[in-house]
Formats: structure tokens, C-alpha cells, sequence
């Protein structure tokens, strides 16, 4: 992936049009349109994380209230260990595959803000590379701690009853 210093020194195929947005009015408001469209698109994307993170709660929660049925249905002993193995298996699959798609939007929405950056640079006022600034670039956790840092966190925490789970499970099952 280019650099944003390299897309600089090709400005042209980052810049369809051979303008100057400093003469060219009608070059401005087009830029003006598609950057709030891609930010638009940027805030969607956020969306959409948070949808998949509210799935995966309420999915995950819904396999832990499943196993106090199966206990509290007094199924015999060997079916119920059966139960816990594979809800346990499953359950952390599922934080697994969470954790790398909070991971794939973490990706997406750094290079759509690094996007958003480079579009700033033509426009009067770069408000979210000044944001970024005042809040340290995500370095400096006392001014922001990036949500990324901590959401990556949660499938990790959630996969620690599974693997409790798991281990119970093939104790009763194996001995």
C-alpha cells in the first residue's frame, strides 16, 4: 500500500482532474461532494462494526443461557458434557472470528481516514486531521485511547468462559 507521502508525488492519479482547486470553483465543490460522501461512508462502515459486534454479543450470550438449559433440563450426565464440548468449541470459533473482523474493520477505517486526509489537504480546513492531532494520533492514551484498543479486548473476555467451559467439559467426557 502507497504511502501517503508517495501519493503525493503522484498527485495526478490521486487527482483525476489536472486542476488547480485553488481557481477551479466547480473542482471544488465536486471534491467538497465526494469527500462528504466518503465520510459518509467511513461513519457507515463504524455502523456496520457496531452491528457486528451487538450480533456477536447477543449470539455468544444466547450459547452461555443455552448451557443453563441443558443443566437445568437434567439431561443425562454424557449428553450434557456432549453439550458443553461443543458449545464450548463453538463459542470460541465464534470469538475467533470477532476478534478478525474487528481486526478487518480496524484496517478498513484507517485507510479510509488516511483517504479522508489526503482529500483534506485540498479543502480549507483538514477537521479530522486536526482531530486526530489534538487527540495525540492514537499514541498518547491520555488524550484518547482508540476504541479499536479496547473492543479488541471483548472477544478475548468472552472467549474465557468457552475455554473454562471447554476445559469442564472434556474432564466430564474423558474420565
Amino acid at each position: 500500500m502507497l504511502g501517503v507521502s508517495e501519493h503525493e508525488e503522484k498527485g495526478a492519479k490521486i487527482y483525476n482532474k489536472d486542476r488547480d482547486p485553488n481557481e477551479d470553483t466547480e473542482y471544488v465543490r465536486l471534491l467538497l461532494e465526494q469527500y462528504k460522501l466518503y465520510v459518509q461512508m467511513a461513519d457507515k462502515i463504524s455502523d456496520r462494526r457496531a452491528d457486528a459486534n451487538k450480533f456477536f454479543i447477543s449470539l455468544l450470550t444466547g450459547l452461555l443461557a443455552l448451557l443453563s438449559a441443558v443443566v437445568a433440563l437434567r439431561t443425562p450426565a454424557t449428553i450434557q458434557s456432549a453439550v458443553l464440548f461443543t458449545v464450548a468449541i463453538l463459542g470460541i470459533v465464534l470469538c475467533i472470528i470477532w476478534w478478525f473482523i474487528i481486526h478487518s474493520y480496524k484496517q478498513l477505517n484507517t485507510g479510509k481516514f488516511k483517504v479522508v486526509h489526503e482529500m483534506e489537504k485540498k479543502l480549507p480546513y483538514a477537521c479530522y486531521d486536526r482531530e486526530w492531532e489534538v487527540l495525540g494520533r492514537g499514541e498518547d492514551r491520555a488524550k484518547y485511547l482508540p476504541l479499536t484498543h479496547v473492543e479488541q479486548y471483548v472477544p478475548l473476555l468472552f472467549k474465557v468462559p468457552f475455554v473454562v467451559l471447554l476445559i469442564a467439559a472434556a474432564y466430564l467426557l474423558f474420565h
